[in-house]
């Protein structure tokens, strides 16, 4: 039985972005000699430009809650079927945040080490605090309420730590960072972090986003340090820890969304790290690196495509040797130009490395 993962697509350059999803997922699946389905959703979502375009006001608010009342049943239909992995484009932040917290939202990603530098695994809490929350309107003022839970708060930790001991098996975490706007909750969130804390081996320690920064700027982090934060410091720190890191541009990136909710818990969305970049739909100049190493991140994980993550980036390589590259990169490449380019390279590569006769056995498999 081949495996099934679920698509979902935004507007904005979400179309063409699943088109280079697709293509590269399917590549990798006949180089490797399989079959991967896909499901897709059935609703396109919109992306904050296509939802003004709509209008102000209430409609606008209608289709920010019909986004997310769809895309959280998609998810739970996608967990009921055993579909372990989703690949989702940008949609509206809005819808987004509604969908992460009711479902548990953690985002992922493991900054390996470089030459000299210390690895480092960030773990987003998108399932509480100041980005999730329902609005209401009143004369001129918009009123958010939010929330924090001690349940959460111990779900997200004990992720965390899990999710650590996954990425050193031999080691383990050696400490655990957790940077929230503690001051602002009466103390409850430090006192909930102190109790839990005793529960693990590894030191947890809770910091202000400034302390945390400041520690950063003087000293960097450790390595094998997990950093836990509220989506109030990690969405905008995140672009500077792939920098300080040296992993790589936003552009370029790929992470996972772990949902956490017990009726959908193992389920596991991948997304490009960019957004939906409406101002080049339609123009065949959207960066497609992210895409393509979520794809062959799913294609290996979920695939059964042994290799696919590290062929993928040895020709990402061979192509920015060569210059071939989008326009954000400097290079004068269209999407279309660079996902051909990158094809040629796997198929040479598997040209080289594969004997005659297992390709033609290959191509022959029914």
């Amino acid at each position: 039985m081949k495996p099934v993962i679920g698509l979902a697509v935004g507007r904005g350059t979400g179309p063409e972005v699943a088109a280079v999803f697709e293509r590269v997922l399917g590549a990798l699946a006949r180089l490797h000699g399989t079959e991967i389905g896909v499901l897709r959703s059935p609703r396109t979502y919109h992306s904050y430009v296509s939802l003004k375009a709509e209008g102000d006001g209430e409609a606008v608010r209608r289709l920010t809650e019909e986004d997310a009342a769809h895309y959280e049943e998609f998810c739970r239909t996608q967990a009921a079927l055993g579909t372990p992995v989703i690949f989702r484009t940008a949609i509206n932040a809005q819808s987004l945040y509604l969908v992460r917290q009711r479902l548990q939202a953690v985002k992922v990603d493991a900054l390996p080490a470089g030459a000299g530098a210390a690895s480092l695994l960030l773990v987003r809490d998108q399932a509480q605090g100041f980005y999730t929350g329902e609005n209401q309107h009143l004369d001129g003022v918009v009123r958010r309420t939010m929330e924090f839970s001690r349940d959460l708060t111990e779900k997200v930790l004990s992720y965390a730590v899990g999710r650590a001991w996954q990425q050193w098996p031999d080691a383990g975490p050696e400490r655990i960072v957790m940077a929230y706007k503690f001051h602002l909750l009466d103390g409850a969130l430090d006192s909930w972090v102190t109790d839990v804390a005793g529960r693990y081996d590894v030191p947890v320690r809770l910091f202000q986003p400034d302390t945390v920064n400041r520690n950063l700027i003087t000293h960097g982090f450790g390595d094998r340090t997990v950093v836990v934060a509220g989506n109030e410091w990690a969405d905008i720190m995140h672009v500077v820890l792939l920098d300080r890191f040296g992993s790589d541009r936003q552009e370029n990136r790929c992470t996972e969304n772990v949902l956490l909710h017990p009726e959908v818990r193992g389920l596991t969305e991948y997304q490009t790290v960019h957004g939906s970049a409406d101002d080049l739909e339609g123009l065949d100049r959207v960066n497609p690196v992210a895409t393509v190493r979520a794809a062959a991140a799913i294609a290996e994980r979920y695939g059964g495509c042994l290799g696919a993550a590290e062929a993928v980036e040895r020709a990402l390589t061979s192509l920015a040797g060569q210059g071939v590259h989008t326009p954000d990169l400097g290079g004068r490449h269209s999407t279309t130009a660079v996902v051909d380019a990158l094809l040629e390279a796997l198929e040479a590569e598997r040209a080289v490395r594969e004997p005659p006769l297992a390709a033609t056995a290959r191509a022959e498999a029914p």
